[in-house]
């Protein structure tokens, strides 16, 4: 995380762009409260800035929300928000300005390995030394055919965005209001984390979500009319954000790319060395973006990575392909 920081300061100073806003970040989690404790003692082995709050402090500071005396509370004082619209941006106009071309819409038809990787288009075909796949949901797609297949679940996601009741001020505005994570919810026989940020996107509206969703095709995404999770945000609304109004006004879609272990692939194709694979970043990979790109560079420039990258290795799952 602190390269992350790092590396997206840097990019802010080279675009002249503002990409990051630092608001604070709220960690909840009923006792005892194990993980909540778990990333506290990791926040101050990274010496990052963080307080707990005792149950009338947190009360008195944050009128907004209704929690019971059954919580730990932990206040991360660095955290924030990403513009994801801009950081995109930001990284194609560095890209392009460092001499590379964007085929935007482009599809990608299949992959020949060799030596030299051939990638098929329906317009053309490229070849190269060596390619890096960061296709998301449609990962499978590409490495099945070439004797790969990996643990990756497409989620189809709601978010949900939700509208304040108060006339003159917005309590869950950037400034009054910080990130919010509330850890392990149960949810029917399993847990999940709920998160929420502050008004951004749409005026007077914060975005609150369940950090799961339901399996999907991601070329049918649209199709997906679940509504099990946005039942189970009303409810949560309804007992922990007395000021929002309790039905979302606004749901959107997006997908989830989710291993079994929650963590990313980065590694080599198994047989092909010069195909790497960037996959399953499981709803929390963007604030790492810079990070992944420079290791998978690494990786395909057959250089030393500048990070540890065991944990994220294809073998963890013993995968089955027809190698």
């Amino acid at each position: 995380m602190q390269d992350a920081y790092q590396q997206w300061f840097d990019i802010e100073k080279e675009t002249k762009t503002s990409l990051y806003r630092k608001t604070g970040m709220l960690w909840l989690e009923e006792n005892p409260a194990d993980q909540l404790l778990q990333t506290e003692a990791i926040l101050k082995k990274l010496d990052f800035k963080c307080k707990r709050y005792e149950t009338d402090e947190f009360k008195v500071k944050y009128p907004m929300l209704n929690y019971g005396n059954n919580y730990k509370i932990l206040f991360d004082e660095e955290a924030g928000v990403l513009k994801a619209d801009k950081c995109l941006r930001a990284l194609q106009d560095l890209y392009v300005q460092y001499g590379g071309t964007i085929q935007d819409g482009c599809q990608v038809t299949g992959i020949e390995p060799g030596p030299f990787v051939r990638v098929m288009t329906k317009e053309t075909i490229y070849k190269a030394a060596g390619i890096v796949i960061t296709a998301g949901p449609w990962t499978n797609k590409l490495t099945s055919p070439i004797g790969l297949k990996l643990p990756l679940q497409p989620m189809g996601i709601n978010v949900c965005y939700w509208k304040h009741t108060q006339k003159f001020h917005n309590p869950y505005s950037y400034g009054v209001f910080p990130v919010i994570i509330h850890n392990l919810v149960r949810v029917d026989n399993s847990f999940h984390d709920i998160y929420g940020l502050p008004s951004e996107e749409y005026p007077d509206q914060m975005k609150l979500c369940l950090h799961t969703g339901t399996e999907v095709d991601p070329d049918q995404r649209d199709l997906n009319d679940s509504r099990w999770d946005v039942e189970i945000l009303c409810d949560y609304v309804k007992r922990h954000f007395p000021l929002l109004e309790p039905k979302p006004s606004i749901i959107e879609k997006c997908i989830y790319t989710v291993t079994p272990d929650h963590d990313f692939i980065l590694d080599c194709h198994p047989k092909w060395p010069n195909i790497v694979i960037g996959a399953g970043f499981s709803g929390h990979g963007f604030k790492l973006a810079p990070v992944v790109g420079r290791v998978l560079s690494e990786k395909i420039l057959g250089m030393k990575p500048s990070h540890n990258l065991r944990p994220f290795t294809i073998k963890r799952f013993q995968t089955k392909s027809s190698l």
